[in-house]
């Protein structure tokens, strides 16, 4: 396999996507990408995967060939090998061919160009028979989740008879690959979430958003699973919870068929919608995490835990300390890159007991890695609420010692 033409290949889905410069994505931006992989091709390529291939974390090993063939088919390509037989010379007079991706960019301009001019068509016509109906009064929009568990079907309920045009949207979550068109003269429409967390689900008419509704996907007390696409292999609690500690071995894992080389898997482990809502602007929250499985690819050990709230997710990254590069934090507000932000201390070891804290109290969050301060963020005029706990390791998990309070009063405390 041909370096270069991996690049060229990386390249032509950067352009596709439009997102900019590599360097500027962040962890969100390759769970994005996993996803649409997934929708477009059927195969998963997890994000840790797509991070390393971009240069996000060392990857000292040629991808597999079941990766590039998707890759090429996300990119236009029947696989791999079609892909890198448009990279050859083909020039009668012994000249490099242009490569295949110069043409992509005209086709892309071409599409963006008729895209363009049917906007024009399709938008003047709405803007000439512009009537008060558009405004979010007149339409009715609602979620419902069935069950307190996953997987969790959520039925969204609307109305948009008033609706100006067919094209009805109801976008499920943040990822606004998650739009379907919906009939405007019906009332409901179904959809399946395999994970937990916190959405704003939306109603839009054409590209408007007219209608937003809060939607909180819950667990039935802690949930463990090992990552993968569509739909991710569900622990039962007898296979992971003790009771001082919530772990998924390496044993475990193996039960379930998964493979830990060449690339580990993800397990998840989370607890939402089983506590009441905490302010970040008072809390405190602590819990001890181990990961010790150090192998292959998993050498960095990422570990990251997720205060999920009504707003953007708290989430405190852990690697060891070679790895630091390539973390990314959130602190319910914005994102602070490893490449850009001095993170040196949430490099741990992660193969014995690490103590993560967090202390909110007069505007300010105090992140505490073993006892030190590690990183303090401004809280000042959030109102943003706490309303999950997740934690996300690279290989295997164990956590315990898990607390949450709001101001003193203890709200949740698990494995103590």
């Amino acid at each position: 396999m041909d370096d270069n033409t991996i690049k060229c290949l990386l390249k032509l889905i950067e352009e596709q996507l439009g997102w900019g410069e590599p360097e500027t994505w962040a962890s969100r931006d390759f769970e994005e990408l996993n996803v649409l992989i997934q929708e477009r091709t059927k195969v998963s390529i997890s994000s840790s995967t797509l991070r390393r291939l971009w240069g996000k974390a060392d990857y000292n090993n040629q991808p597999s060939l079941t990766t590039l063939d998707t890759l090429a088919r996300f990119a236009g390509f029947k696989n791999w090998k079609n892909f890198n037989h448009t990279q050859q010379p083909v020039s009668q007079k012994g000249e490099p061919a242009q490569p295949v991706i110069i043409k992509k960019q005209w086709l892309i301009a071409a599409a963006v160009l008729a895209g363009a001019i049917a906007a024009f068509v399709i938008i003047i016509p709405i803007l000439r028979n512009s009537n008060p109906k558009h405004g979010s009064g007149n339409y009715a929009f609602n979620t419902h989740p069935i069950i307190h568990d996953l997987p969790n079907t959520v039925v969204f309920t609307y109305n948009a008879q008033s609706a100006a045009t067919d094209s009805v949207f109801i976008q499920q979550s943040w990822d606004s690959t998650k739009k379907v068109r919906v009939n405007k003269n019906s009332r409901v429409f179904n959809s399946i979430y395999y994970k937990p967390g916190f959405y704003h689900a939306k109603l839009s008419i054409g590209n408007q958003v007219v209608k937003e509704h809060p939607l909180l996907i819950p667990t039935n007390g802690w949930l463990g699973l090992i990552d993968q696409n569509p739909i991710p292999v569900y622990l039962n609690k007898t296979e992971f919870i003790t009771a001082k500690e919530a772990i998924i071995s390496s044993a475990t894992i193996a039960s379930h068929h998964f493979l830990d080389a060449p690339q580990p898997p993800t397990v998840e482990l989370y607890n939402t919608g089983n506590f009441k809502p905490v302010s970040i602007l008072d809390f405190s929250f602590s819990a001890e995490v181990k990961d010790d499985f150090k192998t292959g690819a998993a050498r960095c050990q990422e570990i990251n835990i997720i205060l999920y709230t009504d707003d953007i997710p708290i989430s405190i990254p852990l690697s060891a300390p070679g790895c630091v590069a390539a973390l990314n934090l959130l602190d319910g507000h914005r994102e602070f890159k490893g490449a850009l932000t001095d993170l040196t201390a949430f490099g741990i070891d992660p193969s014995n007991w690490v103590a993560v804290g967090l202390i909110s109290h007069d505007g300010r969050l105090k992140v505490m890695i073993n006892g030190k301060t590690a990183f303090t963020i401004d809280t000042r005029g959030r109102s943003s609420k706490i309303l999950g706990l997740g934690f996300i390791f690279q290989g295997t998990a164990d956590i315990r010692k898990v607390n949450l309070a709001s101001g003193t009063q203890k709200v949740f405390s698990d494995f103590n």
